[in-house]
Order: C-alpha cells, then sequence, then structure tokens
C-alpha cells in the first residue's frame, strides 16, 4: 500500500471575497506540477460562499461533476432546464459530457454556503449531458459507508459516468471502518470533511486528504467524532 497526504494547510489558496475557496489539486490560479489529481480524480475545491454570492452562468465539458454541501444551501440552474436548490444532507451529479451551462449561487441572504465540489474525468468523452442530486440521511452513514455515487447507481446511489465510488461515511470517536475496493486497481482517495482519523497508520484532520494506491483493504479508525468523503477512482 502506497499512502501521499495532502495537508490541508498545503492547498492552493483562492480569496475573492465573496468565495473562500482552497484547491487540493491545481485550479484556475493555483499551479502546482506535483498536484494535477489522483487518477481520474482531477479536482477537489473546498468552497465558503457569502450569503446571496455566487458563481454566475459558465460551462463545463466532459467532466463529471459532485457536489458535497457541508453547511448552508445552493441554488443551482443549467441549460437543461434544471432549478433546484441543494441542501446540507443532499448530493449533486452533474454529467458535463457535450456541454452543459450552470450557475451556483448561496440560497441564503444570512448564512454562507459552505460546500465541496469534486471533478472526475470521465471514462470516455461526449456523454449525453445530465443532472440528478438526492437526499442521503446522515442516519444512514454513520459508522457505516454510503454510497452516494457509482457508474452503476447501485444502492441507490446516483450515476456517474466513470467507474468511481463516492461515499459517505461518519464515524464516532473510537469506531473503526474497514474499506474494501469496489474494483481492483483502483486508488482511494480519503478527504477528511471534519474530525481526527487514522488511515492505516496515517493521521488525518480537518481538510487534509490522502490518495491510496496498491490497496486490497484498509482500516480507518476515529480519534473523534469525524465526518469523511471517500472517493475510489482509476488510476489510468
Amino acid at each position: 500500500m502506497s499512502v501521499i497526504v495532502h495537508r490541508a494547510n498545503s492547498r492552493g489558496v483562492g480569496e475573492h471575497g465573496w468565495l473562500s475557496s482552497r484547491h487540493t489539486f491545481s485550479f484556475a490560479g493555483y499551479l502546482n506540477p506535483n498536484r494535477m489529481g489522483f487518477g481520474t480524480l482531477r479536482v477537489i475545491n473546498e468552497d465558503v460562499i457569502q450569503p446571496g454570492m455566487g458563481f454566475d452562468t459558465h460551462p463545463h465539458r466532459d467532466m463529471e461533476i459532485v457536489s458535497v454541501p457541508i453547511s448552508g444551501k445552493l441554488a443551482h440552474k443549467d441549460t437543461l432546464g434544471n432549478a433546484y436548490t441543494i441542501h446540507s444532507d443532499e448530493i449533486q451529479v452533474m454529467t458535463a459530457g457535450t456541454g452543459i451551462r450552470h450557475s451556483e449561487y448561496n440560497a441564503s441572504q444570512e448564512e454562507e454556503a459552505h460546500f465541496l465540489q469534486i471533478w472526475i474525468l470521465p471514462e470516455k468523452n461526449g456523454h449525453q449531458p445530465g443532472y440528478d442530486q438526492k437526499r442521503f440521511p446522515k442516519a444512514d452513514r454513520l459508522n457505516q459507508l454510503q454510497l452516494v455515487a457509482s457508474p452503476d447507481a447501485q444502492d441507490e446511489s446516483l450515476r456517474i459516468g466513470q467507474r468511481a465510488y463516492v461515499s459517505l461515511v461518519d464515524l464516532e470517536e473510537g469506531s473503526a471502518l474497514e474499506y474494501k475496493p469496489y474494483r481492483e486497481g483502483n486508488g482511494l482517495y480519503v478527504f477528511v470533511k471534519g474530525g481526527q482519523v487514522e488511515v492505516g497508520e496515517t493521521e488525518l484532520h480537518t481538510s487534509d486528504g490522502a490518495g491510496i494506491t496498491d490497496l486490497s483493504d484498509l482500516k480507518i479508525r476515529a480519534k473523534q467524532f469525524s465526518e469523511l468523503l471517500l472517493l475510489e477512482v482509476p488510476m489510468a
């Protein structure tokens, strides 16, 4: 097993007044040739948007985009005719495919919106654009995996156009989880939404990430109550 660690304070920084962003991998004005992604995982951005502010309509193409709200709510509108609000107990998946334009705004005029945006390269280009979102109750991920996105929508997860598996798990202090990969040869990226965990022999804290390859199974143990995002992706 091989582990590469990305500490929270090593990430790229984007401060724009209305938006505070941290980039695990190279993005926008942050370019680090050693941080271009992890296999087919290309982007993990942790964004905080001020009340009433957001991203004007902009295009995407040939990317699987997963949004994971941490707190607050986002108002989404796109050229497919979708107009929804995404809350902190929901997951949003957007297949950019041959092209889609969308906007995202903080849906509150009083509270910040805090969320993670994940970009995964698709298995093949040219998919038909698509959008979906779904509520995933917190109670269903306490001390167990909650699969929220997968290539075949298994376990009532959202479908994405890559052989990737996106899961959430909340671990109580002292509890442990054995992670076994869905597909041989995939790598696993662990992102700590909050808390403190041991991933194998590696200790991670809030907003730290770790990419693990040559994975057969892995033990994750919580040193305090912790919320994790697990991204299993093809490495090529």
